[in-house]
């Protein structure tokens, strides 16, 4: 096994098999905020963050349908629980009022263990989608 301190910088990616890309892209560029970096026919590039050394942090959404032996998305075996997007503390209340005026349902968490406090939404596709920032009185 090895040991020490790993090369890992950042994540550099997270991908999303979609069934409608128009909708999710208007979904993460509209509700989330997110900044389209590049389209294709079948997939959608969108800008998370500026990453490390020069490679963009990317939402990526893939609309497989085309491929050969596609059947679909099988929520009981997908592997991706939720992602989560870093805010500021100072932006929460006014984030979750704006979810809110967009008429999503929006629950709040606090995590203590971390410090952290949470917004939850779900994307037009059924993907739990977290806001979360640290905030040092969360016990």
């Amino acid at each position: 096994m090895k040991t020490g301190r790993r090369p890992i910088k950042g994540l550099g990616e997270i991908a999303l098999r979609v069934e409608d890309l128009d909708s999710m892209q208007l979904f993460y560029d509209q509700v989330v905020g997110l900044e389209l970096i590049k389209r294709f026919e079948g997939a959608a590039f969108l800008k998370l963050g500026d990453g490390h050394g020069g490679h963009t942090q990317v939402l990526a959404l893939f609309d497989r349908k085309g491929q050969a032996g596609y059947a679909g998305l099988e929520p009981l075996k997908t592997t991706v629980d939720h992602i989560a997007f870093e805010i500021d503390l100072a932006d929460f209340a006014a984030e979750k009022h704006r979810l809110e005026q967009l008429r999503l349902v929006v629950t709040t968490a606090e995590h203590g263990w971390a410090h952290w406090r949470s917004l939850y939404i779900c994307d037009l596709e059924g993907h739990s989608v977290e806001f979360v920032c640290f905030n040092s009185t969360v016990q």
